[in-house]
This record gives structure tokens, C-alpha cells and sequence, in this order.
């Protein structure tokens, strides 16, 4: 298996919808204007607490500042796993549960902080900058890690310290967040790019202007429906995550998704937002499923993460994920 740590350098950003207005320009020329960006990754994902925004430094420079983005302080580094050349959404378990034990459970029990998006064509691990060393000597045994470097793949061999060994980290114990799962069923799809310009209008709509101030935009007390929407770019490659009743927007045919039309549904989890320093959140949702063979797309947001299993799956999920917290308490 291989690791491949991507070219991109990433920002993790938030934008407080209040001054989404800001911003409507600067994001329309990221998601449709490709010829007139140097940005090669972009996500953008909406939740009801606000927009977030994952971008290279090249799209980051089209963000002007202002009271209403947040920003990580720290450059994020992506990660692919390739499975013999394949990606690792190849086989028919798919999403983060295909990794969740070779990458990421180990790099939680080294204390390493990952940041995860799947999208329709493979997930991308992100870890911060300051914390390749231990990413690569975490799983160097495990894969034989490239570098991208200028499109090359360059191998990445482990350095260690001056001892001969990493120092071991001492991990705190494992936080056990709250879960909720709304009643949404969702759609994973891609777009070919040529046809980003016939359906862009019906997407500018979704992404800035469908949400309504009632039942679709939060999470009701009693877990209901949540507005959620995701879109990426990245290399090329578009996915996106919308509500199922979203995509009746669409002209049929043109948004691509499995030959089985899979529907899914989603386990948010975190009753209040999560940070960016804690370790092993991805891993207490993937590794239950993981050991369940349920495959699961994990989108995390400035908040909050999530997680998107196979409709049919998600009375086992919730129960599974709802009994291991009581375990651990």
C-alpha cells in the first residue's frame, strides 16, 4: 500500500453566514471560474453554524479578512492512501472505513490530530504541518510513503531523533462526544467538469440562496433535518454531498453517482464545536464501523464532523456508536 502526501498546503477556514456576503464572489470564482485561479483544492461545506472552507494557499488569497472568517492557525497537509494503485475507494467497502485501522486509529494512538474529507472519488487525511515526522514514522511500516514534489511521486523514508526514536506521546483518554442523526437522506455524486457551467446556476442557488430560516436550516430538538451541503474541487475532480431532495434541482443525467443509487444517511457527531487539538474523534466513529464492514464518507467542519453511512446501515451505526458510549463512561 501506498501513502502519498499531496503538494497542496492547506488553510482550514469558517465563514459566519451573517457575512456569507462578503464572500459569494470570491467563492463563485473558486468553485466555477477555474481559469482565472491558481487554486487547485477547494471545499466548501455548509452546516447550519456556518460555511466551511478548506482551500491551498493560492485559493486562500481570495478570501479577503473580516470579522466574519475564521482561520486555523496552522498549514494542513493532505494525505491519499493508494491501494496498489488503486485509490481507496476502489473495493465495495468504501470511504474512511477502508482506513480506519491502517491510518486512522494508529495515527490517533500516536496523538496525531486528523482533519478528514471524503469525497465521491477518495478521502483525503489531513494532519498539520508540524506533525509529518510522526505521521511518517506512524506508518511508514505499514505503507511505503511519496511526496508529490512538482508532480513527481518522491519516496519518503522516516527520520527519527537523535535517541534513534521518537519520543512517545502521551495521548489523553478518549473523549466520548455526543452523536445525533438527522432525518435527511443524502446523495453522494460527482460532476464531470465540462458540465460544470450547464447545472452552475442551479448550484450557485443551492450553495448561497436555498437555505430558509425554518425547518431545513438547524437541527431541531428532536434531531429532525439539518442543512447540509458539500462541494469540492480538487485537481479536477468534483464532488459533492446534498440532500436528496436537492437534487431534483438538477437536470436528470447529469450528476454521476453508483450504479446502485445508494442513498445515505448521516451521524453528526459533537454537542459543542470539537476544536482541532484532540485526537481520536474520526477513529471512536470509524473503527465500529470499520469492525462492522459498514462503509461510511467522513466530512469534518470547523465544528463539527460527520459522518454519511448506507441508508439501510443507520439504526446499527447509531446503536453501535450510542452503546460504545456508554461503555465508556
Amino acid at each position: 500500500m501506498e501513502l502519498h502526501i499531496l503538494e497542496h498546503r492547506l488553510k482550514v477556514t469558517s465563514i459566519a453566514k451573517p457575512g456569507l456576503h462578503y464572500y459569494t464572489h470570491s467563492l463563485i470564482k473558486l468553485a466555477f471560474l477555474r481559469d482565472r485561479s491558481r487554486c487547485k483544492f477547494f471545499s466548501l461545506t455548509e452546516t447550519p453554524d456556518d460555511y466551511t472552507v478548506v482551500l491551498d494557499e493560492e485559493g486562500y488569497k481570495e478570501l479577503p479578512p473580516s470579522e466574519y472568517l475564521q482561520v486555523v492557525d496552522t498549514i494542513w497537509l493532505a494525505l491519499n492512501v493508494v491501494f496498489h494503485g488503486i485509490s481507496a475507494n476502489s473495493s465495495q467497502i468504501v470511504g474512511v472505513t477502508k482506513i480506519a485501522k491502517s491510518v486512522i486509529a494508529p495515527l490517533a494512538e500516536h496523538g496525531v490530530s486528523v482533519f478528514l474529507l471524503s469525497t465521491y472519488q477518495t478521502d483525503f487525511i489531513m494532519i498539520q504541518e508540524k506533525d509529518l515526522p510522526v505521521v511518517i514514522c506512524t506508518l511508514s511500516e505499514e505503507f511505503t510513503v511519496y511526496r508529490e514534489e512538482s508532480g513527481e511521486s518522491v519516496p519518503v523514508y522516516s527520520r527519527v531523533n537523535s535517541n534513534g526514536f521518537f519520543e512517545d506521546v502521551l495521548v489523553k483518554s478518549e473523549t466520548m462526544h455526543p452523536i445525533s442523526s438527522p432525518q435527511n437522506q443524502f446523495c453522494v455524486m460527482s460532476l464531470d467538469p465540462c458540465s460544470l457551467s450547464s447545472v452552475a446556476t442551479v448550484l450557485i442557488d443551492v450553495m448561497f440562496y436555498s437555505g430558509s430560516e425554518g425547518r431545513e436550516g438547524v437541527l431541531d430538538q428532536n434531531s429532525d433535518r439539518i442543512k447540509f451541503f458539500s462541494f469540492s474541487l480538487i485537481d479536477g475532480y468534483i464532488s459533492i454531498v446534498m440532500d436528496a431532495e436537492l437534487q431534483k434541482k438538477f437536470p436528470v443525467d447529469v450528476l454521476l453517482t453508483s450504479s446502485t443509487g445508494e442513498l445515505w444517511r448521516m451521524v453528526r457527531i459533537g454537542g459543542q464545536p470539537l476544536g482541532f487539538e484532540e485526537c481520536g474523534i474520526v477513529a471512536q466513529i470509524s473503527r465500529p464501523l470499520a469492525d462492522a464492514d459498514i462503509s461510511a464518507y467522513y466530512i469534518s467542519t470547523f465544528k463539527f464532523d460527520h459522518a454519511l453511512v448506507p441508508e439501510e446501515d443507520i439504526d446499527l451505526v447509531v446503536n453501535t456508536l450510542m452503546n460504545r458510549q456508554e461503555m465508556g463512561r
